[in-house]
């Protein structure tokens, strides 16, 4: 059991992998098109509401670009083959200022670029120059999975793993564990190995006995 908890706390990798595409096939398609050297875009950012998987995307693009042997900043204020910047709409004014240098010597430079904020391009609170340039390239909005998304991401899983989630055990999922879908697979994934050391089949019964486990580790 004590591993088993352990599997359902957070990666220490973010992997892309593991992040359901939903409805930004595009984007994926377009990151995926950056790593593999085929993009006519190099220049790409992410907009959407908190919660909607921007920081781990990110997060698990530098590491896909770290495995391809890349140089990569993760802070948006050096140059390096592949720049990543997170969060730029609370940037304060030096950051600003670096952002700006970072993302014209890339450019220049024929890198990768690739920033996220809360906040589309026209409405960032950052000097003009830097919210003209952080428009010039390709601009996604990031679109979170909504609840019959995730159900269906989930039982997709699931069969992966080789059994069929019942919709009351994931209905239970969405209701009681952390709602972002990483964490949610984690848990799947904790269950399918829990429900082979009990020797027991995947039961609502059984998810409780997990996670009341986890709530006493």
């Amino acid at each position: 059991m004590q591993q088993l908890l352990l599997d359902i706390r957070p990666p220490a990798q973010p992997e892309l992998a593991r992040f359901v595409a939903g409805r930004n096939v595009e984007l994926m398609a377009q990151l995926q098109a950056m790593l593999d050297g085929s993009a006519a875009e190099r220049m790409v950012y992410v907009w959407g509401a908190p919660g909607s998987g921007k920081s781990y995307l990110l997060a698990a693009w530098a590491h896909a670009c770290q495995a391809r042997g890349l140089s990569v900043d993760v802070t948006g204020s050096n140059a390096a083959q592949a720049v990543i910047a997170d969060r730029v709409d609370a940037w304060d004014a030096a950051q600003q200022r670096a952002g700006f240098a970072a993302f014209n010597r890339v450019r220049e430079a024929g890198g990768l670029w690739l920033a996220a904020g809360k906040l589309a391009p026209a409405e960032l609170p950052v000097m003009p120059e830097l919210q003209t340039r952080l428009g010039w390239g390709l601009v996604f909005q990031l679109h979170g999975l909504d609840d019959a998304e995730k159900r269906a991401a989930l039982a997709q899983h699931a069969e992966t793993l080789g059994f069929r989630l019942e919709p009351q055990v994931a209905d239970y999922l969405l209701n009681h564990t952390a709602r972002d879908m990483q964490s949610l697979l984690r848990v799947l994934e904790a269950l399918d190995r829990f429900s082979l050391e009990m020797r027991r089949p995947i039961t609502l019964p059984l998810l409780r006995q997990l996670l009341s486990g986890a709530g006493r580790r």
